[in-house]
């Protein structure tokens, strides 16, 4: 990437208990080492990004057009939203909205394009960034003079939020714009990092820079790394959360669960899709069309007695395996058939390692099923970030198989090591 110096506006004068401006990258972690809900007693919900912003930080909005990347996730604890909450707040003049891939209220289905408008409740024109482009354009930009992004991410690098997040940051940084993180949890803990690390030559919207399949990273935390190792060229400001922990799921954050995107209705389909997405490069269903998406795994020429007595046998920690039937909905894969489906049961998450689970469920269906089971190719390699997991899977091979998720292991302690500088959280 071409290398130059970062320009950033001045912003209005930091008042007292504000957060400090610095040439380049601004990393924010004022208060980031806020008292762990652990050492909270009967812990207050955690206090996402938008309400620390609008305590403490709010001068760096004040008195600028403010343009905000969200989506029906991006809310404070008590569920109002942040386009409101910015809207109404006293100095701050909200001009331009960002959709992401789901679009500003998450009803699209995945792949699906996204349309602009005008949100009905603040009259503020909303720009799509999952359609005819997924980077603001100058002509975006032009009425904004800080741009901010406040969604709640997954924790997974196939799921396309963060890499909107950091192809926006870049659009800003070239346009001498500021950007301004408001953070959230990983819902599946920070503390594990799982998974390869993308090669590159597999570069796509569900990944976009080296970084671990599952990444234990927040977004504020991700972006702080991308621009650190120069990955990401912007000025940016991390607004921390107060009192969330690394090792802490979301369910104990004590905010309100929103599905993310479509199908990720559940904390256990969130932490299984890092695993599970795999299927969505196969001719299988990988639950969509059904109440638990990224749970069951299913195609109608599938033995699924069979294939669950192969993953018994592996004796897999942290997940149950069972057979079941579902019905498939329109619009999805084997659409109105029903089918013979493979069921994952989360037992103990912190032992749970989904991408392990992932190749193996392919792997040991692959093997009962050479004739019927398909790759889609390209697809499943981008998921991957390699075509290496999809050529050990066809070679049939458990030592090949093992040895792959070794140096997948290694690659994640790797990555685990490379962005401990980047952390805002113990």
């Amino acid at each position: 990437m071409p290398s130059r110096p970062i320009r950033p506006r001045r912003l209005p004068p930091r008042p007292h208990g504000g957060l400090p401006l610095v040439l380049g990258l601004v990393l924010t972690a004022l208060l980031a080492r806020g008292a762990p809900l652990a050492a909270q007693g009967a812990a207050a919900p955690v206090e996402p990004g938008i309400t620390v912003l609008l305590r403490d930080s709010l001068a760096l909005l004040q008195g600028r057009r403010v343009g905000l990347i969200t989506n029906h996730t991006g809310r404070d604890a008590a569920g109002t939203s942040t386009i409101d909450l910015l809207h109404r707040a006293p100095g701050v003049r909200l001009t331009a909205l960002f959709g992401p891939e789901h679009g500003i209220r998450g009803a699209a289905e995945a792949g699906v394009k996204v349309g602009g408008g005008i949100d009905a409740a603040t009259g503020v024109r909303i720009h799509s960034l999952y359609g005819e482009t997924r980077v603001p354009t100058p002509a975006m930009l032009r009425d904004v003079d800080v741009l901010v992004y406040d969604i709640q991410d997954v924790g997974a690098r196939v799921y396309t939020y963060p890499w909107t997040m950091a192809l926006a940051a870049e659009a800003a940084g070239r346009a001498d714009i500021p950007f301004v993180v408001l953070d959230r949890p990983v819902p599946i803990g920070g503390d594990v990092v799982e998974g390869g690390v993308l090669d590159t030559a597999f570069r796509s919207f569900v990944g976009q820079y080296p970084v671990a399949l599952r990444y234990g990273l927040t977004p504020g935390e991700l972006l702080r790394h991308l621009v650190r190792t120069g990955q990401v060229r912007a000025t940016v400001h991390v607004i921390p959360m107060r009192g969330w922990t690394r090792a802490a799921w979301y369910d104990a954050s004590g905010l309100p669960w929103i599905a993310p995107s479509p199908n990720l209705r559940t904390l256990d389909a969130a932490t299984l899709y890092t695993g599970t997405v795999f299927v969505e490069g196969t001719n299988l269903s990988e639950g969509r069309g059904t109440e638990a998406p990224f749970q069951l795994v299913g195609a109608p020429w599938l033995d699924a007695a069979a294939v669950v007595a192969d993953l018994r046998a592996l004796a897999l920690p942290g997940v149950a395996i069972d057979t079941a039937t579902r019905t498939i909905a329109s619009g999805q894969k084997h659409a109105g058939a029903t089918i013979p489906m493979v069921r994952l049961t989360i037992t103990d998450r912190a032992a749970v390692r989904p991408i392990e689970v992932g190749a193996w469920l392919l792997q040991r269906i692959r093997r009962r099923h050479p004739r019927d089971f398909a790759w889609r190719v390209q697809h499943m390699d981008r998921l991957a970030g390699t075509d290496a997991l999809r050529r050990v899977i066809d070679g049939g091979d458990d030592a090949a198989l093992r040895a792959l998720l070794a140096r997948w292991r290694a690659e994640a302690d790797g990555f685990r090591a490379a962005t401990a500088p980047d952390r805002l959280y113990p």
